[in-house]
């Protein structure tokens, strides 16, 4: 095999990643301590499963960790495998919670979806799940704050 068939074509290497990733716990640094991870995601896209137009939202996911947390450059690349996913905004909201929770096992965690105005309408999806004995802090949502460069 030559080198040249070895290099992926110009801007193709990300698709490939982003196809093969696995979200990947991290060792949390202080099991026992509550303190909240908060991330805000200002560049999230799928697509709307009746007209196929993209739809664009910033997601807000909060957490207390217990004994991991999520490895960012896996979280990045397991976001942007929504790009071109066909599915509703209370779909995406759920199904990532639903991935997070199960992978991380966090006392607390939320993740919001503050989807752009479409046709005349906002959409902000709100899911959360706990352990049943998590008795800690649970911030009030907050609006996302980036407003970019």
């Amino acid at each position: 095999m030559s080198k040249e068939s070895q290099i992926p074509a110009p801007g193709t290497y990300g698709q490939e990643e982003i196809a093969h990733n696995k979200l990947e716990p991290w060792p949390n640094p202080f099991p026992g301590r509550d303190y909240q991870i908060h991330f805000e995601i200002p560049e999230f896209t799928c697509l709307c499963p009746r007209s196929g137009y993209p739809d664009f939202a910033t997601l807000v996911i909060d957490y207390v960790a217990e004994q991991s947390v999520v490895e960012l450059r896996s979280l990045k690349l397991y976001i942007n495998g929504f790009r071109n996913r066909a599915l509703s905004h209370e779909a995406a909201v759920n199904e990532i919670l639903e991935d997070l929770y199960k992978l991380l096992q966090p006392r607390w965690m939320r993740v919001v979806g503050e989807f752009n105005v479409r046709g005349n309408i906002k959409t902000t999806i709100f899911a959360e799940e706990a352990q049943a004995t998590y008795t800690g802090s649970r911030p009030a949502y907050v609006r996302p704050t980036f407003s970019g460069i």
